[in-house]
């Protein structure tokens, strides 16, 4: 297994400075973010402009990451696909096809996107996704890259108090991979959704082994007071942590509910040997770039701890 990170934390370093700075923190790979433009908002960020990219582009930046020895994991659009309004929808699908055109140049065989939603229910929601899936994922094969869904559940994304992204538990993926039947079609997995959601995050892994494509380091961090105060429905009122729940918040690994070196013996067994990359959004190591980066590395030691042979 290599350990990356999610570039987005990042959003204002160039990749000529990020690349070697994750090499000299011992990072082995990166997870490119591929928003469209120059975004910049919350946890998006273009660190390759997929609208844009050229051969001349990819050469360049292969060139980068050889010359400091690391490699790229995947690229990275993590928008609603199945946005409720057409246009907005049309543009979402239209680059996510040209970030997987951008993956081929960079031969990086791995797009990582969610399905998304829109007002109508698991159901139809699963229905729409498996029409858009089986193309764009037979786009993806014929460029040899594979399509991989992250499990968040962005609640109220579209509606407010519901899911805004179709594949959070092991009951939407069954779904998801009946309607789109390819071996091209998998999972970004991330356990840290999983515990606040009460899903056992190891035997997912062990039931779902042949599709974890690539997995999120991340780690949740349950709150008696506030799940006391507010219940599972999250905070009502004067919201104002970065996702309204109260009794729940991200975590860097280590600081967490999740037994790492569990959890890691638990996707060897089933015999995963792809990435670990850490995605921020733990609001302890926000605010400054020195401060994400000590977050970074906070979160890489503990992973690499957790990865040595004594540990297995």
């Amino acid at each position: 297994m290599k350990l990356g990170f999610l570039t987005a934390c990042l959003k204002e370093l160039p990749l000529e400075d990020l690349v070697p700075w994750a090499s000299a923190q011992g990072f082995e790979t990166l997870e490119l973010a591929a928003w469209p433009g120059k975004r910049k908002s919350g946890h998006r960020a273009a660190h390759i402009l997929a609208e844009k990219f050229t051969v001349e582009e990819a050469e360049r930046i292969k060139d980068l990451f050889a010359a400091h020895g690391i490699g790229i994991s995947s690229l990275a659009y993590y928008d609603n696909n199945l946005h409720p309004r057409p246009k907005k929808r049309e543009k979402i699908q239209e680059h996510l096809y040209r970030v997987i055109d951008a993956a081929a140049m960079l031969n990086v065989r791995l797009v990582g996107t969610f399905v998304g939603a829109r007002p109508g229910g698991a159901a139809k929601n699963i229905k729409r996704a498996g029409e858009l899936f089986r193309s764009v994922v037979a786009y993806a094969e014929d460029r040899g890259v594979r399509i991989m869904i992250e499990n968040c559940p962005m609640v109220g994304w579209v509606q407010p108090g519901l899911p805004g992204n179709y594949a959070y538990s092991p009951e939407l993926w069954e779904a998801l991979f009946n309607e789109v039947p390819s071996d091209n079609f998998g999972l970004n997995f991330d356990p840290s959704h999983l515990v606040w959601l009460g899903i056992n995050y190891n035997r997912a892994v062990r039931d779902f082994s042949d599709k974890l494509f690539h997995v999120h380091a991340k780690d949740a961090e349950l709150l008696k007071e506030g799940l006391y105060r507010y219940g599972i429905f999250s905070r009502q009122l004067n919201s104002g942590d970065a996702h309204g729940a109260g009794w729940w918040r991200y975590r860097m690994p280590g600081n967490g509910q999740i037994d790492w070196k569990f959890f890691l013996t638990t996707l060897r067994s089933v015999g995963y040997d792809g990435p670990i990359s850490i995605e921020h959004e733990d609001p302890e190591y926000e605010g400054s770039e020195e401060r994400i980066k000590e977050g970074l590395c906070v979160a890489r030691e503990h992973l690499a701890s957790c990865l040595a042979p004594a540990h297995v």
